[in-house]
């Protein structure tokens, strides 16, 4: 079906087009029929008749689904939106909201994994798990955090498999970025130009994945911004947890992932969805240009993010870890008040897609 917006020829059966995301009507595909799904969808996972249910979750209640027990078929129905023909109209948004709990069951498979290549490495003394171990303690809070990004989503525009994607090439392109940039400042490098340089190589992957009108909202910056910092948090822990191994010290091996796991939801993965999400905030429906990076709205939190990077490096005696855990609080501050935003958006398009 060619797509009437961009003249994309998309496979028989596709809701939106797969480059620009532009609705597709065909007379073989109902459009009130793919909806069906997701009102399941939302009255299985919420247990709310449809007419009750609100996008603006509130804060007490973000949390409430995730000590419950869920079903494999909800995970599944999770992991297949963001498709183009699993993605719900904007109409559809307030009657597919999940509260988010997917994330505390990876976080546990990741905690057990973990768990069962530190025996391999410690109790049975096999070198072999001691990749495996790496990986998964490097991946796992940060993948975690992900996930939960995703969950909270709420256009359900972008499938599992694009965020992995964005995971290793925007964590990949943001580390070869900030190289880039500490070799041109490699004789003026401290903690704020160190904030500086990092939180402009995730700006740059961030503007590469969401400069397409595909990713119109703040909740999509929000999530591919947390995507590249996951990413970038992740093999940058791998890269010290390994050179805490040559050192030939195991404990400081485990130290390194335990410390660095700890903190790492505060630190890349939610700066960098803010900026993604500021980003997307002034981007809206407009094509991408250079401009845009004057915004005040994108200017303030990227001095902020820059801010407390800094401030989360600094040698200030005594800064760790207090400080770095007053920092993680109020980057979640912030994130909930982005994640605000991006509702408080999607009710804005909704109300003006309904006046005639």
């Amino acid at each position: 079906m060619k797509c009437p917006h961009c003249d994309y020829s998309n496979p028989e059966g596709a809701k939106r087009c797969l480059t620009c995301s532009h609705k597709l009507v065909s007379p073989d595909y109902p459009e009130q029929d793919p909806s069906k799904l997701f009102y399941e969808f939302a009255q299985l996972v919420d247990g709310i008749p449809s007419a009750n249910r609100s996008v603006k979750p509130k804060f007490q209640n973000i949390f409430s689904r995730v000590f419950r027990k869920h079903s494999d078929i909800e995970a599944e129905r999770l992991f297949i939106v963001g498709t183009s023909l699993t993605t719900p109209d904007l109409e559809e948004v307030e009657a597919t909201w999940p509260k988010p709990w997917l994330f505390a069951r990876v976080f546990l498979f990741s905690l057990i994994a973990f768990i069962g290549l530190y025996l391999g490495v410690s109790l049975f003394k096999n070198i072999n798990f001691i990749p495996g171990l790496i990986v998964v303690g490097a991946f796992a809070v940060p993948f975690t955090t992900l996930i939960f990004f995703w969950e909270m989503n709420a256009p359900q525009n972008i499938a599992i498999y694009k965020i992995v994607y964005v995971v290793f090439i925007g964590g990949i392109l943001s580390l070869l970025v900030a190289l880039v940039f500490y070799d041109i400042l490699r004789n003026n490098i401290n903690p704020v130009t160190i904030g500086i340089i990092e939180e402009l190589a995730k700006v740059v992957a961030v503007i590469f994945f969401v400069r397409h009108l595909k990713y119109k909202y703040v909740l999509n910056g929000l999530l591919l911004g947390a995507a590249v910092g996951a990413g970038f948090a992740a093999f940058e822990t791998a890269g010290y947890a390994l050179r805490a191994l040559l050192s030939g010290s195991f404990p400081s091996l485990y130290n390194t992932i335990l410390l660095r796991s700890v903190f790492s939801p505060g630190g890349h993965v939610a700066w960098a969805a803010l900026t993604g999400a500021a980003f997307c905030r002034v981007q809206g429906d407009s094509k991408f240009h250079l401009n845009m990076l004057k915004k005040a709205k994108f200017v303030s939190i990227f001095l902020l993010v820059v801010a407390m990077h800094a401030l989360w490096d600094s040698p200030i005696p005594g800064i760790f870890p207090i400080g770095q855990l007053v920092l993680m609080v109020i980057s979640w501050v912030f994130v909930f008040w982005m994640i605000r935003i991006g509702l408080n958006e999607i009710t804005e398009k909704k109300k003006r897609l309904s006046v005639p």
